[in-house]
């Protein structure tokens, strides 16, 4: 190559990097819409509310939360994200069905080159349980009720290869006991049913549920860590209560649709990461039993490639499958 093109080449690159950085240094000026893929009232919506708030502090310009549930396990939200521009004014809410949507959905978009990781936000379990009406006091209880009437108690879920489905179906599995499965479209709606006395059970996230478990609406039986929960001292882990080596924990997080400039990303991550390490949102994540997971972008890029690989084996070994 000639040594004059060789030098455009060297300016376009140098020229490219100036712009990409100064388009970081000047972002946002116009508001930020952060997608969730599921409808008002799950654990996403609940996440992707608090760090909108504080987020869009941070950066002085408002995050609107942009709900776009309509079923398929958040395909059609995040698919939204995935065509968005590339210019950091649109970012999603992602969790533990990003990584299970490819084993059970033939999707429009890449899980992986379609997006670019920005931060993984919190981690928290899911929590077992059940409306007053059914009298079940605890775990044990439950799998009696469950082996005396086998496929007649039913179980809420936001969807087909939600968190709330897969623990459901691992503790099936696990427990060896037959619970039917009842998908709702969102974590809010099936909520709203289980408070409702209509579905007497479910494996909810911890975040989702706290509130009602407190105000007595819900009764909690168990909770899905490795070890109890500091929100709920008195429940015991599921696994100690009648089912050794269940755990279900979910986590969620912050992605870009895939182009979005480094600058640009890098920005977000350390704004998130001050959100994060503010003594308020650690407070209130607390306070529903979750807790702030920090990573590197690059991190956070393998960790959900990671988890991809996880609950493959759990679909196609639990015998999941879409409607």
């Amino acid at each position: 190559m000639p040594k004059f093109h060789r030098t455009l080449l060297v300016a376009a690159g140098l020229l490219l990097a100036l712009t990409a950085a100064a388009a970081a240094q000047d972002y946002p000026n116009k508001p930020v819409r952060l997608i969730i893929p599921f409808p008002p009232g799950g654990s996403n919506d609940v996440v992707g509310r608090l760090i909108a708030t504080h987020l869009g502090e941070r950066l002085g310009k408002q995050v609107v939360v942009d709900n776009r549930g309509a079923g398929a396990g958040g395909v059609v939200g995040t698919e939204v994200a995935a065509n968005a521009p590339r210019d950091g004014y649109t970012l999603l809410i992602i969790s533990l069905a990003h990584a299970v949507n490819p084993w059970l959905h033939k999707l429009p978009y890449d899980p992986i080159k379609s997006f670019s990781p920005v931060a993984i936000l919190a981690s928290g379990p899911n929590v077992l349980v059940v409306n007053p009406e059914l009298p079940v006091h605890s775990v044990q209880e439950l799998l009696a009720a469950a082996k005396e009437k086998p496929g007649q108690l039913q179980y809420a879920s936001a969807g087909i290869g939600s968190f709330q489905h897969l623990g459901g179906e691992l503790f099936k599995l696990t427990a060896g006991v037959n619970l039917l499965h009842v998908p709702f479209k969102g974590g809010g709606p099936a909520m709203v049913d289980v408070v409702g006395g209509h579905t007497k059970i479910m494996f909810s996230s911890l975040v989702q549920t706290t509130p009602h478990i407190r105000s007595g609406k819900l009764r909690a039986l168990g909770t899905g860590g490795s070890a109890r929960n500091p929100v709920l001292p008195e429940v015991p882990t599921i696994a100690e209560a009648g089912v050794p080596g269940y755990e279900a924990v979910n986590w969620w997080g912050v992605v870009a649709p895939a182009g979005t400039p480094a600058a640009i990303i890098e920005k977000l991550h350390k704004e998130i990461t001050a959100v994060q390490d503010s003594a308020e949102v650690k407070k209130h994540f607390a306070s529903e039993g979750a807790q702030v997971v920090q990573m590197s972008s690059t991190e956070f890029a393998a960790f959900i490639d990671k988890e991809m690989k996880k609950w493959e084996r759990v679909v196609k070994e639990g015998g999941i499958k879409a409607e």
